[in-house]
């Protein structure tokens, strides 16, 4: 019979191997990913519900009105646009643009119950809100015992 000594540094030498093996592999995949999408910009949204609409508030700072497109498709809400890179002004204290450039699109599925033909946007200090209004209420709102026979 061959006896081994348990060792458990041994297991967790190896273990933590592994993890340092899986950091370096996601490590590389998120450089590449940064160098492949650079340009692209992807907006904050935000979102609500009232009583009788749904708001979908997208920050797009510094994008016209004539760059933002909004479509309803199959039962979607698609907000696309672009923020177009800005010329470079070399001056003695400027040294980098961090702003993000590109263009971006975001989608939304739709409640079945929405009024599709009364939704409307408007934008105001780089703020687009698009308003979407609920249809009316059909639901009976007393509360109905049903007896078990």
């Amino acid at each position: 019979m061959f006896i081994t000594r348990y060792s458990p540094n041994t297991q967790i030498k190896e273990f933590r191997r592994g993890f340092d093996l899986l950091n370096t592999m996601l490590d590389e995949i998120s450089e590449k990913r940064e160098y492949e999408f650079k340009g692209d910009f992807t907006p904050t949204i935000n979102t609500r519900e009232g009583e009788y609409t749904y708001h979908v508030e997208v920050d797009l700072p510094g994008i016209k009105k004539d760059d933002i497109k909004i479509q309803i498709e199959d039962s979607t809400l698609v907000i696309t646009g672009e923020r177009k890179h800005k010329d470079e002004v070399k001056e003695e204290n400027y040294y980098k643009i961090e702003s993000d450039f590109g263009s971006f699109s975001r989608s939304f599925t739709l409640p079945e119950e929405v009024d599709v033909e009364n939704i409307h946007a408007e934008s105001q200090d780089g703020v687009l809100e698009v308003v979407i209004p609920k249809l009316k209420n059909t639901k009976v709102d007393k509360v109905k015992k049903i007896e078990i026979k």
